[in-house]
């Protein structure tokens, strides 16, 4: 079974994760139940899926589990223009969490393209 924490890219998303907890920190509280749950949510899927397929026994297996991650990067990455449309945090935070997420997506594809390519 592979050790999804030795893996950049679970690290990175795993740090991404946390600043998402933060910054939805000061969403106003009748977002809590809305935008809030709903990018922690799509946050939180990056590196869950990561570490769900570390566990399937064969790399196909994996590789579907990161396509599922890429997924919540976009999810994520749409949340973020959301809540900045809609003034709950600044453009500045926007744009250091989405080269964040660049990085995320460009690491998930390179291993996404490895595990298919053992095949």
């Amino acid at each position: 079974m592979r050790d999804y924490k030795k893996y950049d890219v679970w690290k990175i998303s795993h740090e991404l994760v946390k600043e998402i907890y933060i910054i939805s920190e000061n969403f106003p509280k009748s977002e809590l139940f809305g935008l809030t749950s709903q990018i922690r949510r799509a946050a939180v899927s990056i590196p869950t899926n990561i570490a769900e397929g570390c566990g399937r026994s064969t790399d196909k297996e994996f590789a579907r589990f990161i396509e599922i991650s890429l997924g919540s990067t976009n999810e994520t990455e749409y949340l973020l223009l959301l809540s900045c449309d809609l003034g709950f945090t600044s453009e500045d935070t926007i744009t250091k969490l989405n080269a964040t997420l660049n990085l995320i997506r460009q690491k998930l594809i390179q291993l996404r393209k490895k595990l298919l390519n053992n095949n």
